[in-house]
This record gives C-alpha cells, sequence and structure tokens, in this order.
C-alpha cells in the first residue's frame, strides 16, 4: 500500500463530504467537542492550496488544512484526520509533520498555534516544538473564537471570555531559537492530569449554577 501526502486541488474535492463525515464521528466517538466543518469550506481550503491530503491507492486516509488570522501573523492547522482504516500506522504525525513544514513556506513569518484536547495531538505538536501557551498568546480575532461555535464546550469558552476551554493552546514561534529535541517536551501524564483538573472545575462551577437556580 503506497500512501502519498500532498497540497489540495480542485480534484480532491469529491473527498470533501467523506473528510467531514470523518471528522464528526471521531469527535463524537472520542466524546470530544469539535468546530464542523461543512463540505464548502473544506473544498475551498483545497482550491486556496491551504490543505494536504494523504491519498492509499486513491483512496482518502487523512487530512489537515490551514487558516490564517491577522493578516497572516498567525496560522492555525485545523481538521487534522486520519481515517479509521489508517490509523495506527503514524499517519497523523507525517501529515502534520508536512503540513507544518508547508506552513512554514507559505506563512513564513506567522505564529503556528492550535487549540486542541486531544493528547495525541499534543504529543505531535510538542515533537516540532511547539509549546504550551494560554489563549492570550493566541490570536485575538473573532472569527477563530467564532468557528468554534458549533463545538459542545462553546459555552464554557464563552463563560471565560475566550481566555481558557477544556482545549490546551499551544504555540510555535519561528522567532525563537529552536532546540532538538523541543525545548518543551512532551508528559502526557502531566497534560492528562490537567485536563482532568480543567474538567472538575468547570464543572463544579456548572453545579454551583445549577444549585442557585434552584434556590
Amino acid at each position: 500500500m503506497k500512501i502519498s501526502i500532498v497540497v489540495t486541488q480542485e480534484e480532491h474535492f469529491k473527498f470533501a463530504q467523506e473528510i467531514c463525515d470523518t471528522i464528526e464521528s471521531s469527535a463524537l466517538l472520542r466524546g470530544t467537542g469539535i468546530a464542523k466543518r461543512t463540505p464548502e469550506y473544506i473544498q475551498k481550503k483545497m482550491s486556496n492550496g491551504d490543505a494536504m491530503i494523504a491519498l492509499a491507492d486513491g483512496k482518502f486516509a487523512g487530512f489537515c488544512y490551514i487558516e490564517s488570522w491577522q493578516h497572516g501573523k498567525f496560522v492555525a492547522h485545523s481538521g487534522l484526520i486520519v481515517h479509521p482504516d489508517y490509523r495506527s500506522l503514524g499517519l497523523a504525525k507525517k501529515i502534520k509533520s508536512k503540513v507544518f513544514d508547508y506552513s512554514l513556506q507559505r506563512y513564513p513569518d506567522a505564529k503556528i498555534f492550535g487549540i486542541t484536547t486531544g493528547l495525541a495531538v499534543m504529543k505531535i505538536n510538542s515533537d516540532l516544538g511547539y509549546k504550551p501557551v494560554p489563549f492570550s498568546e493566541l490570536t485575538t480575532d473573532p472569527s477563530f473564537w467564532a468557528g468554534c461555535k458549533t463545538c459542545t464546550n462553546f459555552p464554557i469558552l464563552q463563560s471565560k471570555e475566550n481566555k481558557m476551554c477544556l482545549c490546551t493552546g499551544m504555540l510555535y514561534d519561528p522567532k525563537e531559537k529552536q532546540k532538538t529535541p523541543p525545548r518543551h517536551p512532551f508528559n502526557e501524564a502531566v497534560l492528562s492530569r490537567l485536563k482532568k483538573i480543567k474538567q472538575a472545575l468547570f464543572l463544579n462551577k456548572l453545579l454551583s449554577f445549577v444549585f442557585l437556580l434552584k434556590i
């Protein structure tokens, strides 16, 4: 089986619906929040050359696209997904690495960032040199945060005025001198504990709010 990872073109439009369905079903399976995408939006990214697709003998195997914010000051990688038939092959890391390198060429002065609840994505980002940061270091563009509206955790984000959520913010600044291995090595146990603490804090506040409503 030969898997190739290429910059998208209009010939890949036919995979847009399958990509959206795979992203959504994967999120539901993990029980995580998700910002939903439409086939039309995915096709727009494809036609602009702001996406990469993995193909296995002509079949959709994986995908990721690029978004730019504040006139190219920030860049984010979104919609990273691998088809269930091609998981456990290290394909997600290969796609992410390709998109990362492509972003550095296409947007050389941009800070690359992401928000995620997935430990696997956090590890990939950390291996590439990202560091965990507060949301205040990410883009302030309202349209980025508006993209979270379809996520089940959006009320939490709103209640914190876009300063905190269950997601962890991660940032790569090309102007910082990078080291090998990364300056901020991934510690799955620490990040997993942080995620649980966040969930517990938000749950306690929600229960308190419900209790007050009943009084």
